[in-house]
């Protein structure tokens, strides 16, 4: 396996993969960055040609894990050096990403993913081996995609330790936005609000720690997750900012917020108890086994040990 970028997730994906008892190696920009990894006993390098040439030579799944303003640079030395190799990424919006893939020719070996963990910190240091245990891994079902760089991808987040969702890229755009995007935007705005009140740091204590921790993170990966996702996010701002302004209204007219809390507390309470069946039937690569993963994870369900493939049916 081949990691181009090892910050906070890259970094954990080589970790774990590591652990996992699979090959890996990877790219970094910085040689920061590179001289960690390898005090650490990994194997990596700053010479991005020579890293994809190796990738190229072994058939290596390749992990982009860079930011989404990097990804063109990276798919035009891809597509130089490594087109035949499979390849999928770790990016929060899909959509964008399998476009800008598309334009680069290398859509027939592309499956899209998104792991959702991470930290308000970055860089090889802030990397875990553990970041992925439990959390939910979007492993794209778009139409094009190969059954067999699927399984791979698929088996990549089993061995970090996640569980996978199969989604279509659109659905997971529409969903992040409200999930991941939003929140470090309101987020921010908590922070901001609260920052124009001299006492109010002073008093801060869970519900602002908790509200805000995600404000933490660094500026330009804020920016770019969600202004990469604004076809998403606009809506679910618009929809936020609509639903406050209905509480500010209800607050300075009648001195309640009731509907808002008592809508928000009943939608937390669905989440405490939503189900994650297990997806064991399906056989990837069999008629329909995309639009059958769809739905599962739309229902909820998670692959949680790998799926049989076709071949492996014969």
């Amino acid at each position: 396996m081949c990691v181009l970028g090892l910050g906070l997730i890259g970094g954990s994906v080589m970790r774990a993969v590591a652990a996992a008892g699979r090959e890996v190696f990877g790219y970094n920009r910085s040689v920061e960055g590179v001289l960690g990894a390898r005090f650490d006993g990994f194997d990596a390098s700053d010479h991005l040609e020579e890293v994809l040439g190796r990738a190229a030579e072994t058939s290596a799944l390749v992990v982009l894990a860079v930011p989404a303003p990097a990804l063109g640079l990276m798919l035009r030395h891809i597509r130089h050096t490594a087109p035949h190799c499979p390849l999928t990424d770790v990016t929060s919006v899909k959509g964008p990403v399998l476009k800008k893939v598309r334009s680069f020719g290398l859509q027939e070996r592309f499956v899209g993913g998104h792991p959702m963990a991470g930290t308000a910190h970055s860089g090889w240091s802030a990397g875990n081996a553990a970041l992925f245990v439990g959390a939910p891994w979007v492993v794209s079902v778009d139409d094009h995609v190969d059954p067999g760089v699927w399984a791979q991808v698929m088996t990549l987040a089993l061995d970090c330790h996640a569980v996978v969702v199969p989604a279509r890229s659109d659905e997971h755009d529409a969903a992040a936005a409200r999930i991941s995007h939003l929140p470090h935007l309101l987020a921010e705005a908590l922070a901001a609000t609260a920052g124009q009140v001299p006492l109010a740091f002073a008093l801060a204590a869970g519900s602002f720690r908790d509200g805000t921790r995600v404000a933490a993170t660094a500026p330009d990966l804020v920016r770019a997750m969600c202004e990469a996702n604004s076809p998403e996010l606009v809506p679910a701002l618009d929809r936020s900012i609509e639903l406050l302004t209905a509480a500010r209204d209800a607050l300075a007219r009648n001195g309640s917020v009731a509907e808002l809390v008592d809508s928000g507390h009943a939608a937390r309470m669905r989440y405490e108890s939503f189900s994650r069946p297990e997806i064991i039937t399906t056989v990837i690569g069999a008629e329909n086994w995309r639009d059958e993963l769809a739905a599962a994870g739309r229902a909820g369900g998670v692959i949680r040990s790998a799926l049989p493939t076709r071949d492996s049916r014969r």
